[in-house]
């Protein structure tokens, strides 16, 4: 765990005390990110890092990026094997090209500013209370718990949903156009999957569904992208899109399927081949 001394150096205190949890100032913040995400799935805390250390903030990402995997591929909004038998019109059959690359984290240097941030406890206690949770757990894969996204230009993140219920992101290099933050607020439920809805998003014609996000580097993003569709946009000009994303469940023990952890960086770990056949989930989505 880092110290607050050193996370008192990373977040912009005077706007987010997290040393004085019960204070008014950060009561405020939490109570307002509970109804932001209570209503649309997501919440925005700008200025979360001090703005004095985008710039380093930005610049260890753009060291990190070239440990990117890289490989276009075809997938689909749930990430599951294109060829699984499902029903001629689900929306699971229609292919997307996945062109987002991902720094593992055992390419993340434990002292860049995302890693500080993600193993603090008082960092992860504040999130907690802001998803409303009695605590938090760092994702227990070991490649997707904390990476960076790297979307070079001309490529996207295409429409998905995450695999954990809880993601914190924070964009470290915005693209010079494009690169925007969409996602359709809770388009699916625990419950019931939409599949109609969602169909229509990735055809096209969902355009009702779709909210968009205008990110600054340092931004802190909580979002609910288990039941949010959502993607990056296209990015255009000469700059990669960089974004760290922070990954967080609910109960220990959760790893991704050996299937998407192919998907996003080329290889698995012991891990993943273990958690197969004990797979840890809250519902019976799929993934």
């Amino acid at each position: 765990m880092a110290a607050f001394g050193v996370l008192d150096e990373i977040v912009d205190t005077a706007r987010y005390p997290l040393a004085d949890p019960d204070g008014s100032d950060v009561r405020e913040v939490v109570r307002r990110a509970r109804a932001e995400l209570a209503d649309s799935g997501c919440t925005v805390l700008r200025g979360f890092i001090r703005p004095e250390l985008t710039e380093t903030l930005r610049a260890q990402g753009e060291r990190m990026a070239p440990h990117a995997y890289y490989e276009v591929e075809q997938v689909n909004a749930y990430n599951i094997p294109l060829d699984a038998e499902l029903p001629q019109d689900h929306p699971a059959r229609i292919v997307l090209m996945r062109g987002n690359a991902f720094v593992p984290r055992d390419r993340i240097p434990a002292d860049a500013l995302i890693h500080q941030l993600y193993v603090d406890e008082l960092f992860q206690r504040f999130v907690a209370r802001c998803f409303e949770l009695p605590e938090l757990h760092e994702f227990a894969d070991p490649l997707a718990g904390l990476c960076l996204n790297v979307v070079a230009p001309d490529m996207s993140h295409p429409w998905h949903f995450d695999t954990n219920e809880f993601t914190v992101s924070m964009l470290t290099q915005p693209a010079e156009a494009g690169g925007v933050f969409e996602y359709c607020p809770n388009i699916r439920t625990p419950e019931v999957e939409n599949f109609d809805d969602v169909r229509a998003v990735l055809t096209g014609s969902g355009e009702r569904f779709i909210q968009r996000l205008e990110l600054l580097p340092g931004d802190l993003q909580l979002f609910r992208g288990r039941f949010s569709l959502h993607r990056v946009s296209p990015v255009s000009g000469a700059r990669q899109r960089h974004s760290a994303i922070f990954a967080y469940t609910d109960r220990p023990g959760v790893v991704g399927t050996v299937e998407r952890t192919r998907q996003l960086f080329g290889r698995v770990l012991p891990d993943h081949l273990a958690a197969a056949a004990d797979v840890v989930r809250g519902d019976r989505l799929l993934d």
